[in-house]
């Protein structure tokens, strides 16, 4: 069973660095987003989501930081479900260095919602299956 079945490998840019010689805390913000997107793809949120305009929201965000990262240098941010409600779910995510030591985790509360009526709705049955089988277990 894989914690973390969403991978998603980075480069670090010049232009990611602060003024003391790391990459700035808003970046790793920048690293969870594209992370979470990915995840979304995966389990085919993006694709409800144009198909009807009922998809995912992000409710809540907040990220740990354990240690810096530095240019030039490559990522990996890789994700998996974290918790799953009625209308809500959690992705929890790590961002590791080259070395594969955490640089930083994040956690998601995501909030499916429905952008027709401007209202959360309960999350589709297609997207608890597509979870079920990238996590390898049900929720």
């Amino acid at each position: 069973m894989s914690i973390f079945p969403s991978k998603l490998e980075l480069r670090i840019d010049w232009s990611e660095m602060d003024l003391f010689g790391h990459v700035n805390n808003v970046m790793y913000f920048k690293y969870i987003q594209a992370s979470r997107v990915n995840y979304w793809e995966l389990s085919g949120l993006v694709k409800h989501f144009q198909e009807d305009k009922i998809g995912p929201i992000l409710a809540n965000t907040s990220c740990q930081f354990v240690r810096p990262l530095h240019y030039p240098g490559k990522i990996t941010v890789q994700a998996g479900i974290e918790f799953m409600k009625n209308t809500s779910f959690g992705i929890h995510h790590q961002i590791l260095n080259e070395a594969g030591e955490i640089a930083a985790e994040a956690h998601d509360v995501i909030v499916y919602f429905n952008f027709n009526k401007n209202e959360k709705t309960e999350l589709p049955a297609s997207f608890r299956h597509s979870v079920a089988k990238l996590e390898n277990r049900t929720f």
